[in-house]
C-alpha cells in the first residue's frame, strides 16, 4: 500500500469512529444549580426601617434600604483617603492575594491538560543501536560473527474516543474546581479588605482607650497623693490611702494590656500589607477620620446565595462532584480507541521509511471484572455529591446567619451607643456639679475624683461602643459578600498572569 493509501485508512478509520463518538452522551447527571432559597428574609424578627441615633459623630442612624447596592469596593464608604491606600496596598502586596492568584493560575492549567484527552497522542521516534550477532546463533556456523548498525524510526499515534463522554466529564470536573478556586479568590480579597478596615477601626479605638486609661491614672495617682497628704496631717484614716493606692494600681494594671494590643494591632496592620513590621510606618487612625456607611443594603436570601463567594464556591465544588459521577460511570463502559504506527527499521540510514512499514487498528475494550473496583469508585462518587451538597446547604446556612447576627448587632450597636452616649453625658453633668460644689467648699478631693474616674471609665465604654459600630459594619458587608460582577469588571479580583 502507499504513503497515501496508508494516510487515507487513517483517517476514514478516525472519521468513522469520530462521527460515533461526536453522537454519543455524556454520561452521569447534568448538573442544575440549587434552588435559591424562597424565605422573604434571613433574620427570624423583622428589623426596623433604620438604627437609633445618637447626636455625635459615628452616631448617625444606619437605614436599612432592600434596594441599597452594595459596591465591592464598600471601605471606600468610610471616607477615609488612608484607610483607601491601606486596602490599596494590602490588596497589591499581601503573600495571601498572591497564592490565592497561584492557585487559580494552577487550576486554570489543569483544565488545559484534562483538555488534551479529546486530541489524539501522536510520539515520533528515532535511534541507533550498533549490534554484534553471532552466525552460529543464527544457525549459520559458517558466517563467523556479525557487526552492524541498525537505524529505528517511527511515528505512532493512539487515540481513545470520548464515546460515553468521560473525558467531557472529567474536563467539566476540572472547570468547576477552576470556578471554585476563582471564587476561593475573590473571598480572599474581601476578607483582607475587612481585616484591615477591622484592624485600622480597631487601632483608633485602642489609641482612644489609651488616653482616657492615662487621663484616669493621673486621676487616681492625684487621688493617692490627697490621700497621703491628709494621712499624715490627721485627717483620714490609714485605709482610705490604702484604698486609694489600690486603686491607682488597679488602673495602672489595664494600661499595659491595651499598649499591647495596640502594637499587635500594628504589627497585624503590617503583615496584611505584606511588610515586615518594622518597616510599618503609617500615621496613627483617629476614629474621627473616618465616616459610619448609613445605607445599608437588606438583601433577600436569593440574593446572598449569588452574592457570596463561599456559597458559589460550595456550589463550583458540588458541580465538581456531579461531573466526577460521570467519569465513574464511564469507567464502567466500552472504551473504544484507534492506534496507528508508521517506521522502518535498517541497516543503512538513507534507506529509513523506504519500506512502507505501518500498522493500523481499532480496539473495544468492556472492563469485565476487576473485583468491585469501578462499581465501588462509582458508589462512592455518588457518596462525594451527597457530602457536597450537605457541605453547600451547610454554607448557605451559615451565611445566612453571619448576615442576620451583623444586622441584628448594627442594631444593638447603635442602642448600645445611645446609652454609653448618656452614661458618659451624666458622668460629666455629675462631675460638672461636684466641681461647682467643690469650689464651693461643698464637696471635698474624694468626691471629685471618684467623680472624675466615672466620667474616664463611661468615657472608654462610649469609646468601645463607636468604633463597635464601625467593625461591625465591615462584618456585615463582608458578610453579603460584595457586587461580585463589578469586581470582575474591573480585574480586581479574578485577574490572574
Amino acid at each position: 500500500m502507499r504513503r497515501s493509501g496508508v494516510a487515507a485508512a487513517i483517517w476514514s478509520l478516525a472519521a468513522v469512529v469520530g462521527m460515533l463518538a461526536c453522537g454519543g452522551c455524556a454520561v452521569g447527571p447534568d448538573f442544575k444549580s440549587p434552588a435559591a432559597p424562597a424565605a422573604a428574609s434571613v433574620t427570624h424578627e423583622p428589623l426596623p426601617t433604620q438604627t437609633q441615633a445618637t447626636p455625635i459623630a459615628g452616631g448617625a442612624a444606619q437605614r436599612f434600604d432592600p434596594a441599597a447596592q452594595l459596591s465591592s469596593q464598600w471601605w471606600t464608604l468610610y471616607g477615609s483617603e488612608q484607610l483607601d491606600r491601606l486596602v490599596s496596598t494590602a490588596l497589591g502586596n499581601s503573600p495571601t492575594i498572591a497564592s490565592a492568584q497561584a492557585a487559580l493560575r494552577v487550576a486554570q492549567e489543569q483544565v488545559n491538560a484534562q483538555r488534551g484527552g479529546l486530541y489524539p497522542s501522536v510520539s515520533g521516534s528515532i535511534g541507533a543501536t550498533r549490534e554484534k550477532i553471532n552466525g552460529a546463533s543464527q544457525g549459520f556456523p559458517g558466517f563467523g560473527n556479525f557487526l552492524f548498525t541498525l537505524y529505528n524510526a517511527s511515528v505512532s499515534l493512539s487515540y481513545n474516543f470520548d464515546v460515553f463522554g468521560g473525558v467531557r466529564r472529567g474536563i467539566e470536573a476540572q472547570e468547576a474546581g477552576r470556578d471554585a478556586q476563582r471564587e476561593e479568590l475573590q473571598a480572599t480579597y474581601q476578607t483582607l479588605a475587612a481585616n484591615v478596615v477591622t484592624a485600622a477601626v480597631l487601632e483608633a479605638s485602642l489609641r482612644a482607650q489609651i488616653a482616657a486609661t492615662q487621663e484616669l491614672i493621673a486621676s487616681a495617682q492625684h487621688e493617692v497623693d490627697l490621700s497621703r497628704q491628709d494621712f499624715e496631717l490627721g485627717g483620714a484614716a490609714r485605709s482610705d490611702l490604702l484604698s486609694a493606692q489600690s486603686n491607682l494600681a488597679s488602673v495602672q494594671a489595664t494600661l499595659p494590656p491595651l499598649q499591647q494590643q495596640l502594637a499587635a494591632a500594628r504589627t497585624q496592620l503590617a503583615v496584611y500589607l505584606g511588610q515586615p513590621p518594622s518597616e510599618y510606618g503609617e500615621a496613627a487612625f483617629d476614629l474621627a477620620s473616618l465616616q459610619l456607611p448609613l445605607d445599608i443594603p437588606l438583601m433577600v436570601p436569593s440574593e446572598i446565595v449569588r452574592q457570596r463567594p463561599d456559597i458559589r464556591r460550595a456550589e463550583a465544588q458540588l458541580h465538581e462532584a456531579s461531573a466526577q459521577i460521570g467519569v465513574a460511570t464511564a469507567n464502567m463502559l466500552p472504551q473504544i480507541g484507534l492506534t496507528g504506527s508508521y517506521g522502518d527499521s535498517t541497516s543503512s540510514f538513507r534507506q529509513l521509511f523506504s519500506s512502507n512499514v505501518f500498522s493500523l487498528g481499532a480496539n473495544i475494550a468492556q472492563p469485565l471484572f476487576q473485583g468491585g473496583t469501578l462499581s465501588a469508585k462509582r458508589r462512592a462518587a455518588l457518596a462525594a455529591y451527597d457530602e457536597s451538597l450537605a457541605q453547600y446547604r451547610q454554607t448557605v446556612l451559615l451565611a445566612f446567619k453571619n448576615v442576620a447576627d451583623a444586622l441584628h448587632a448594627l442594631d444593638a450597636d447603635a442602642q448600645t451607643l445611645a446609652a454609653q452616649y448618656r452614661a458618659q453625658t451624666a458622668a460629666a453633668d455629675s462631675l460638672h456639679l461636684i466641681e461647682q460644689r467643690f469650689g464651693l467648699g461643698g464637696a471635698n478631693h474624694l468626691e471629685l475624683l471618684v467623680a472624675q474616674q466615672q466620667y474616664q471609665r463611661a468615657r472608654i465604654a462610649y469609646v468601645q461602643a463607636l468604633a463597635a459600630r464601625y467593625q461591625d459594619t465591615a462584618a456585615l458587608f463582608l458578610a453579603l459578600g460584595g457586587d461580585w460582577k463589578d469586581a470582575e469588571r474591573g480585574g480586581e479580583a479574578v485577574s490572574a498572569r
